[in-house]
């Protein structure tokens, strides 16, 4: 916007006092090169023409229809902050998390600060297939001294120096052409140092012929599998020492498909999480449409750590904006909302939350040119001024509301550089936002 339309001025509004949300607070603490795009950011928000008023949760410090007042134009890209239920008995037990409450603790978002997962037990179960899912695994599974150069909560590193999990499974209800990983993580898993994969050769027997014809990204995905498990140790091109070392490696991690939960089993004083019972499943159809339908078989796999990495989902903010409660979206065209000229959306809460950050990148420059056409054609009249912050800033006064500006942030970020340094890491996140305000004064 601010590139395309010299007049534009835009303010970014956000629940926290700090930026950059998934990049900060998603993004794996080991995947530093994909927190570049912050620089981008920053960039924009220096500009003169954009301001950011952080610790502002719309919806609640200030509604929807009094943005629409204030600004000729209101994008809402305010992702998706829940997790999808498993909906089945025993998900509330002990030891049973969401891997996005697990993500934000070891990254240090404020509402999972607290979490203390229990990591006493050998065996951890991922539910899902998907990066989210490696992520989780390859952090529980990380050799200490690589996690110590990232940005990664002190709390957090200290929870896993004494976590004993030493064999993680990632369980899918589809098989093999159906996960939803990229082949990035998937190398980067099976190349973790200390950590050796299991795949089971009869899942991929045959699949070379079922792939002839897929897609470039899929077909290579799937051949990267088939060599890992099909591969016998004295094939390795590797020197011997290493396929020696591989093979007594501590850790290990595995893929187990067409398993669907049923039930997280308890334990006999029923408080906490000893196993999951799942069904096994068949596929009906092929490629990325294929169904799993339960065949009738049921299987147990003992495990004291349950993550369930099965999706995100956005929530309605305001009872001003249209919400798809089926499909977790507001309904839009192009970005503009149905039936509220001047209201916008992008990123998650737009299209649903699959994708990867170069996806919502040109996601919401789709939305931008919504905004830019409606401007040209005047379908936005920009006749009457409005006020913007101005009219903003008095109703969250009124509300003991403070906003965070952008070099209140930098201060903030500051500090937190300065405490990683003396560590010996890019940046000790502080996780507390009554803190952070403290900081800023």
């Amino acid at each position: 916007l601010l590139q395309h339309h010299g007049g534009a001025r835009v303010d970014i509004y956000e629940k926290l006092p700090v930026p950059f949300g998934l990049v900060r607070f998603g993004v794996a603490p080991d995947h530093p090169e994909v927190k570049n795009v912050i620089n981008a950011f920053t960039q924009t928000a220096r500009s003169e023409r954009c301001a950011y008023y952080g610790n502002v949760t719309v919806g609640k410090d200030v509604t929807v229809a009094e943005l629409r007042q204030a600004y000729h134009a209101v994008v809402l890209s305010y992702g998706a902050e829940d997790n999808r239920v498993l909906g089945i008995p025993g998900e509330n037990l002990s030891g049973v998390y969401s891997a996005r409450a697990f993500v934000g603790w070891y990254n240090g978002l404020p509402e999972n600060r607290d979490l203390k997962p229990d990591l006493s037990c050998e065996t951890a179960l991922i539910l899902g297939h998907g990066n989210v899912a490696l992520d989780v695994a390859r952090i529980l599974l990380s050799p200490l001294h690589l996690l110590r150069k990232t940005d990664i909560t002190d709390s957090s590193l200290a929870a896993l120096a004494c976590s004993k999990v030493k064999r993680v499974w990632l369980v899918g209800r589809r098989g093999p052409l159906q996960v939803a990983f990229t082949i990035k993580e998937l190398r980067e898993m099976i190349n973790l140092p200390g950590a050796r994969p299991v795949l089971n050769p009869a899942d991929f027997t045959g699949l070379e012929n079922a792939i002839k014809d897929a897609p470039r990204p899929r077909k290579r995905l799937t051949e990267l599998m088939i060599k890992t498990a099909l591969e016998k140790p004295g094939e390795k091109t590797m020197e011997v020492q290493a396929v020696a070392a591989q093979a007594a490696a501590p850790r290990e991690w595995g893929l187990k498909f067409q398993r669907s939960p049923q039930e997280v089993l308890p334990t006999t004083d029923g408080r906490r999480a000893r196993g999951v019972r799942m069904a096994l499943t068949r596929l009906e159809g092929s490629g990325d449409s294929a169904k799993a339908v339960p065949t009738g078989d049921v299987e147990e796999l003992e495990c004291g750590l349950v993550l369930s990495s099965i999706g995100y989902r956005s929530w309605p903010l305001d009872p001003a904006v249209p919400f798809d409660t089926q499909r977790g979206v507001i309904p839009n065209s192009s970005g503009r909302v149905e039936g509220v000229p001047g209201l916008y959306c992008s990123g998650w809460v737009k299209r649903g939350p699959t994708g990867v950050i170069i996806t919502t990148m040109n996601d919401s420059f789709d939305t931008a040119q919504s905004v830019l056409e409606d401007l040209q054609v005047g379908v936005l009249d920009v006749s009457a001024s409005r006020e913007g912050f101005g009219a903003v800033e008095s109703i969250l006064g009124s509300r003991g509301v403070r906003p965070v500006s952008f070099s209140d942030w930098e201060k903030i970020d500051a500090a937190e550089v300065a405490r990683g340094k003396a560590a010996g890491k890019p940046r000790e996140k502080i996780v507390d936002p009554q803190e952070m305000l403290r900081l800023i004064g």
